[in-house]
């Protein structure tokens, strides 16, 4: 009996793991999954935040850009208020021939403009717009004498 419980020891000792595997596997392996289950969850966690992030990144771009596009929307309106006296070089009903006009005039070195005229279907070109009637005047008379004898001043009111 005292050789059976010899071998039942020896047995014991080299079947049974170690305190240390115990103590990094936990007890028939529950820390394991455990683990496992916490490092997945983790992970979920820190892609959620890495998406988050990420959206909120895009949404500072977005409207940064809105704000971009309102300014120089703004800016564009308050030049437009500004030159209050145009020299029109072509009026048109089709939008097409007005946008082919600007582009001739753009070409030339002309700071063109297409305006809508109020109440009306026409499409007006501006090549040159001016703050002062004197200034619009005598440009006018310039550029009717070098480039375009048609022009006449549209006054914005």
């Amino acid at each position: 009996m005292r050789y059976l419980s010899a071998v039942i020891l020896i047995f014991l000792l080299a079947v049974v793991p170690s305190c240390k595997y115990i103590k990094n596997k936990g007890l028939f392996g529950k820390k394991d999954r455990i683990l496992e289950r916490l490092r997945a969850e983790q992970d979920s966690i820190r892609v959620a935040d890495s998406i988050r992030k990420v959206q909120e990144s895009l949404l500072v771009i977005k409207n940064a850009k809105l704000d971009s596009i309102r300014l120089k929307k703004e800016a564009q309106q308050a030049a437009i208020n500004t030159s209050r006296y145009n020299i029109i070089v072509g009026s048109f009903l089709t939008p097409e021939y007005a946008k082919g006009l600007a582009e001739t005039y753009r070409q030339q070195g002309y700071d063109t403009k297409i305006i809508k005229k109020e109440d009306s279907k026409f499409e007006l070109v501006s090549a040159e717009s001016h703050q002062s009637l004197r200034t619009a005047i005598l440009r006018l008379h310039q550029f009717q004498d070098t480039v375009e004898i048609n022009a006449w001043i549209y006054i914005r009111k």
